[in-house]
């Protein structure tokens, strides 16, 4: 476990990723205790606080088993752990995981056209004006991150019209783990956030009730920029292969 000393302020944050680093790329496996909460806050330089302080959050977001007066076991985090740990796992050490992003791109691919779907069934002609507002207000930037923060307003509308406590906790987390990026994804996200016509149509879905339409319609939207995601991430790992 190769573990450093914290120079920067979040310590638990620190204490957190450093730990949580090694759990991923499987330095500490499933059922392996950690070190004493004495023995990490030595060899991080750390007061013992900040660390149980990390340890904490790492067992509520199911990383960790803290057994009280025992030692604190590693836990499968890919059967316990839940989407909270999404943003975490994303860029890790100021690097995104390439695979973490191709699976949010592909939940993005398959939640988008369900939750417009039920949009349809249970919000209709009441969503269409909050819609038309807001793609109005896309229509009229060219900033690539405000026309995706404009396109991130028009997803909250159609999950919440959805009605579905479970999609509306998987697009908190979806949200939580793209918004940092918004500004490198910009470029990228041009192709689908720039096609205003094209969420115009899946408003006109979701104002006709009809859920077919806009199931095909969100595909639509979303397709673009997924394509050109997935493409770009294919690139980067050939370039790797090839070093």
């Amino acid at each position: 476990m190769p573990l450093h000393p914290v120079h920067r302020r979040s310590v638990p944050d620190e204490v957190f990723d450093q730990v949580l680093a090694d759990v991923v790329d499987g330095e500490l496996s499933p059922g392996e205790p950690l070190p004493s909460e004495r023995r990490l806050a030595e060899v991080l330089g750390v007061s013992r606080p900040a660390v149980r302080e990390a340890l904490q959050r790492m067992a509520a977001t199911r990383l960790v088993d803290v057994r009280q007066g025992g030692a604190t076991l590693v836990r499968d985090f890919k059967r316990s752990a839940g989407l909270d740990l999404l943003p975490r796992l994303l860029v890790r050490s100021g690097t995104l995981d390439a695979a973490v992003v191709r699976s949010i791109l592909e939940a993005r691919l398959a939640i988008g056209p369900a939750a417009a779907a039920l949009a349809a069934e249970r919000g209709g002609t009441t969503l269409a004006a909050t819609l038309t507002t807001t793609l109005d207000d896309l229509a009229a930037t060219d900033d690539g991150v405000q026309q995706q923060v404009h396109a991130l307003a028009f997803w909250d509308q159609v999950v919440d019209a959805a009605d579905s406590v479970v999609f509306r906790l998987m697009f908190n987390s979806l949200r939580a783990a793209y918004e940092p990026a918004l500004e490198a994804l910009a470029p990228v996200m041009a192709a689908e956030v720039g096609h205003v016509e094209a969420y115009r149509v899946l408003t006109a879905a979701i104002a006709a009730g009809d859920p077919h339409t806009a199931r095909v319609a969100a595909q639509s939207v979303l397709r673009p920029a997924t394509t050109s995601l997935m493409e770009a991430l294919d690139a980067l790992g050939s370039a790797k292969d090839e070093r």
